[in-house]
């Protein structure tokens, strides 16, 4: 299983339930890494989609602990062990954690990679990744050439544990 994630300096994800920039080629980079994939992600995270609906082209799978939260297009799941027994039908390499911060947190030590876009600035936010730089657990296997958006310079970087 592996994390798609973007971060600055201070591994901050988002703030107010968004998140910190809308970078187009972050966009496609993302669609690359998920597309005929499975996706896992939060109620909260989803209500931030185009219309609060799934991503087309992917399976859905929502944790969420509201038994009633239903969606159409989407496998809601109400607890990690019935998250971990869902995942258990496709193949681990194509299972990805998208989001948000507490699902994050919960799926990282299940993960064996990360992919990371990582803007080289620092953001006002109230939503953070575990910060792979200081765990001691992950390395830094590739990384991009350095990119720009405006005033942002950023990186796609893949993480790996450090066994």
């Amino acid at each position: 299983m592996k994390c798609v994630v973007a971060v600055d300096k201070n591994f901050a994800i988002g703030r107010e339930g968004k998140l910190l920039l809308h970078v187009p080629n972050d966009m496609r980079h993302f669609r690359s890494l998920t597309e005929g994939k499975v996706v896992v992600l939060g109620r909260k995270t989803l209500q931030t989609f185009p219309q609060g609906q799934p991503l087309p082209n992917r399976t859905n799978i929502i944790l969420s602990r509201n038994k009633d939260f239903k969606v159409k297009g989407a496998i809601v799941v109400n607890s990690l062990e019935e998250l971990m027994e869902e995942i258990k039908k496709y193949p681990s390499d194509d299972v990805c954690v998208i989001g948000g911060e507490q699902i994050y947190k919960q799926l990282l030590p299940f993960c064996d990679t990360c992919e990371v876009t990582y803007f080289d600035r620092e953001f006002d936010a109230d939503a953070f990744f575990p910060n792979l730089d200081e765990s001691g657990n992950w390395k830094i296997e590739e990384e991009s050439e350095e990119q720009v958006y405006f005033d942002t310079l950023y990186t796609f970087r893949r993480y790996i544990l450090n066994n």
